[in-house]
């Protein structure tokens, strides 16, 4: 294949701002804010679980204690029926009033018990309700942490996005300087050898590979036309020649 020169040395350009367009690429994928965000929502999924959980057992808690309240109530309007129907002088029969002393008594220490559990109910509920708030603090926090990380992460995806566009526009603007066959050769080399499909000789180095070549190639590249696009032996890029190449 021949080229001009010309056309061989701007190819160089395109390459370097094809090797730019990779560097954006890799940086706008390795931001710290990637690993910060997904760190942080894994933290926030626990702690939404956790404050589930906390919440479930707080409602378990105000459920439970209704019940014991409602279960001692229940029992002081007896004791109090009871009481009343004792005061009252209704019943005068011996063994009928022992037994009403013993409801009494019996309800009493029955009262004393539910009202043990409603105090129990009601500090297990507190300590959930303790809970809940600790943990819609922390996932606020943990949020608020998503949140500045996400605009920050955005913030440098809008600049490295700016500078994407920029450098895409300036090489399709290079490359439609350069004949299609050439342009073509180089493109698929590119994809072939990991995105660098020219390379300079400088020195009698290829900088494709970095090695230096032998006494052999060294001529035949001297020998071959200026218009001559050569390859290297080495790794088959297109190898371009310029005032530095030292020959």
């Amino acid at each position: 294949m021949n080229a001009a020169p010309a056309d061989q040395i701007r190819l160089l350009d395109v390459q370097a701002l094809d090797v730019r367009l990779q560097q954006l690429a890799h940086k706008r994928r390795s931001l710290p804010e990637h690993a910060e965000i997904e760190s942080l929502n894994k933290d926030l999924t626990q702690l939404r679980d956790l404050l589930v959980a906390a919440t479930t057992e707080e409602s378990d808690c105000a459920r439970e204690q209704t019940k014991a309240e409602q279960d001692v109530d229940q029992v002081r309007q007896r004791a109090a029926r009871d009481q009343k129907r004792l005061d009252s002088g209704a019943v005068s029969s011996p063994k009928d009033l022992e037994n009403l002393q013993r409801e009494i008594t019996s309800l009493a220490k029955r009262q004393g018990d539910l009202e043990d559990v409603v105090l129990e109910v009601m500090e297990r509920r507190e300590s959930a309700q303790e809970r809940v708030a600790e943990l819609t603090e922390r996932v606020s926090s943990v949020q608020s942490k998503i949140d500045g990380a996400t605009a920050r992460r955005d913030a440098s995806f809008e600049q490295l996005d700016g500078e994407t566009a920029t450098v895409t526009k300036e090489r399709s603007v290079i490359a439609g300087t350069i004949p299609a066959d050439l342009l073509k050769l180089y493109d698929k080399l590119r994809e072939q050898q990991g995105g660098v499909g020219a390379a300079r000789l400088y020195q009698r180095r290829c900088e494709g590979c970095r090695l230096e070549l032998n006494i052999t190639e060294v001529n035949d590249v001297k020998k071959a036309s200026p218009d001559t696009v050569l390859r290297c032996e080495n790794c088959r890029r297109i190898l371009v020649r310029t005032s530095e190449s030292g020959l």
